[in-house]
């Protein structure tokens, strides 16, 4: 077996998609950009993250191996 693609996968990072899970139960991508291996490795110990100026919690995560792509789900926090 071949993990020669692998290894470009891991020394460039990974493609990560946010999902907004909005209130009627929609998804809607925010964004999708390729994260460095400490920013996915991070993931292990952070609940909340801050795009766009935005602090959304994060639900849950998926990693697609069809696509090769990690997917999360965030909530908006309220900000009042």
């Amino acid at each position: 077996m071949n993990h020669e693609g692998n290894d470009i996968l891991l020394e460039n990072g990974m493609s990560v998609i946010l999902y907004e899970k909005m209130p009627d139960g929609a998804l809607n991508a925010i964004e999708e950009r390729v994260w460095s291996a400490n920013m996915v490795a991070a993931l292990e110990h952070v609940n909340y993250l801050v795009v766009g100026g935005r602090e959304f919690e994060t639900v849950e995560g998926r990693l697609n191996v069809d696509e090769g792509k990690l997917e999360l789900l965030l909530v908006p926090m309220r900000t009042e």
